[in-house]
């Protein structure tokens, strides 16, 4: 009987060391999580630009009095918001970079980082009009590109510290990588559309999961200097006066 006793006392200590070392590991996870920052991506089309120019897009391209007016209105935006930005990078194409640089003047202590994953391209789409005639090693190229970018920018802040980054690129980029974050077939990208300069936010929690906080705001521009992908945008033109 004594012996019986001492071996269930025995298991029931056992039993709680497990239990409080479980419940130890479980309370630490919970509060790294809570610890743990949110990273808050800004993803910014370029302003409109000269597409009537042929030169590289790397060279030319550039953009349009309008496209600088669009540039420091979400620039503006940015610098409302009561957030520490992190990082500010473009796609090495001329209309994203000239973007920007003139976004970088109201956040000049942030180095302007440029990088060619982000560059535009077409990704594969359901659309046969828009598939006619593209090249198979350039669509797996683009994809290539953008899913090396989602995997390298899209991920959770490492440390306690929020961080807040800011993306410029282009069109299909930012509709390929909502796509990604929403888990939906990113050959779905083509049935949304993006105006220049709208503003699309997406959070990135410290386990991963993502939520897309807005899509292609545009509230910062008004009416007659807003540019969609799509629309009629040549009769809208910003002259500055002599």
């Amino acid at each position: 009987m004594r012996k019986s006793i001492i071996k269930s006392m025995i298991l029931l200590s056992a039993t709680l060391i497990v239990f409080a070392v479980n419940f130890s590991n479980l309370f630490a996870q919970e509060n790294n999580t809570k610890t743990k920052g949110v990273r808050t991506l800004y993803l910014i089309r370029h302003g409109q630009y000269d597409h009537d120019d042929d030169r590289d897009p790397d060279i030319g391209k550039a953009l349009i009095p309008l496209g600088i007016a669009q540039s420091k209105l979400v620039a503006g935006r940015l610098n409302s918001l009561p957030v520490k930005m992190s990082l500010l990078i473009s796609s090495t194409m001329t209309r994203a970079r000239q973007t920007a640089m003139i976004i970088n003047q109201d956040f000049s202590e942030l180095e302007l980082l440029q990088t060619r994953l982000i560059r535009e391209c077409t990704p594969p789409t359901w659309r046969e009009d828009i598939m006619k005639g593209e090249d198979p090693e350039e669509l797996k190229n683009c994809t290539d590109n953008l899913d090396a970018a989602f995997s390298k920018y899209f991920i959770p802040s490492p440390d306690e510290e929020d961080r807040n980054d800011i993306i410029v690129c282009h069109g299909n980029v930012i509709r390929y990588f909502v796509t990604k974050a929403l888990k939906v077939e990113t050959m779905s990208w083509l049935q949304m559309t993006t105006g220049n300069c709208g503003l699309t936010v997406v959070r990135i929690k410290p386990d991963g999961s993502m939520k897309l906080v807005s899509f292609n705001d545009m509230g910062h521009i008004p009416p007659n200097l807003r540019t969609v992908i799509g629309f009629e945008n040549k009769s809208k033109e910003l002259v500055i006066p002599e």
